[in-house]
């Protein structure tokens, strides 16, 4: 069981990997989606959310991309999350369940569950990540020149 939306794990492996690949110039789409084995269609709404939130930063132009908005050691996992979902796509699945067991009884609980979870993401950094891929020895391929126009 993965408490964790596709959408969500998705942003935050895009924003570490756009930590570790945005020196000296900011990460193109297409490569991260490249990288990632995913339509560059398919992540532009998940990165347009960050840049929204203020976690990354879109650089127009021909050598443009995406770049980290701050100090990779400030954006945490849980700010990752939190904007990721605030833009979800939630309207596809079945309907949510109304009554008084749920408003009274099961919502509260998953609030305070969904509160811990977050808290524990707050935790980390997009610099502990970063590290941790380097340490795990997780060498993202480093994009090569795209001359398309």
């Amino acid at each position: 069981m993965n408490l964790l939306s596709r959408r969500s794990k998705l942003a935050i492996a895009a924003v570490v990997d756009i930590a570790i690949h945005a020196r000296p110039d900011p990460v193109a789409a297409k490569h991260l989606a490249d990288r990632h084995q995913l339509p560059p269609r398919h992540l532009e709404t998940i990165l347009q959310a960050l840049v929204r939130a203020s976690i990354l930063k879109g650089v127009r132009g021909p050598r443009g991309g995406y770049e980290l908005a701050t100090e990779r050691r400030r954006i945490t996992a849980g700010d990752i999350v939190r904007a990721a979902m605030t833009e979800a796509e939630d309207d596809q699945g079945p309907p949510e369940p109304h009554s008084l067991l749920v408003d009274q009884v099961i919502d509260p609980e998953i609030k305070v569950a969904s509160r811990a979870f977050l808290a524990h993401l707050d935790a980390i950094s997009v610099d502990e990540l970063c590290n941790r891929a380097n340490h795990a020895g997780v060498h993202l391929a480093k994009e090569s020149a795209d001359f398309t126009i």
